[in-house]
């Protein structure tokens, strides 16, 4: 007889590829992406920054942090400028990390906006079925399996990379805030 049996549903879903979780699995990296997404900064300004923040780390440990960022394709260079005889580059994050844990109220609070967004998202997958269902199978084929999973999940994987994306589009026009500061 068991002493607890529950159905423990899926509350969360991962989305990365293994190299940028291997990037992010340092704490002062999360750091300098969460510098670098707001402005361009060479590694002498992003050592001063995290000294500012409390890490206390040498710049040859900066300057590798970012070039494992960089290897993972969350960092890149934004600008070079010639300086004193040499080249000075300036990075920038093209990632943002939400590392946030939403409310212990916050599922009754928003249990409504869930049920409109599950319905909507409902819709809008039929859609993408019907019109690109060829397109997402065909993206689908071509991926490497997953190293940490037994059962794959491509086309699962190829539709949310499409809603983020989508998401990612918004925001970077700004129609994502246009579209919130309704709600304020």
């Amino acid at each position: 007889m068991a002493l607890l049996e529950s159905d423990v549903p899926i509350r969360e879903v991962v989305t990365t590829d293994p190299e940028k979780a291997k990037a992010l699995e340092n704490d002062v990296r999360a750091k300098i992406l969460d510098m670098l997404t707001t402005e361009e900064m060479t590694i002498e300004e992003i050592h001063d920054e995290l000294h500012r923040r409390g890490e206390e780390k040498a710049e040859t440990t900066v300057r590798h942090h970012v070039n494992v960022l960089k290897d993972a394709e969350m960092v890149e260079i934004a600008r070079l400028e010639e300086a004193g005889g040499g080249t000075r580059k300036y990075y920038k994050s093209n990632t943002r990390v939400f590392s946030y844990d939403l409310p212990e109220s916050s599922a009754d609070q928003l249990a409504s906006a869930q049920n409109t967004t599950r319905e909507e998202l409902a819709a809008l997958i039929e859609t993408l079925a019907e019109q690109h269902g060829d397109e997402i199978q065909a993206v689908a084929k071509e991926m490497r399996p997953c190293e940490y999973c037994e059962t794959q999940h491509y086309e699962e994987f190829v539709v949310r990379e499409l809603l983020n994306r989508a998401l990612i589009d918004l925001g970077e026009t700004g129609e994502l805030d246009d579209l919130l500061s309704t709600v304020e």
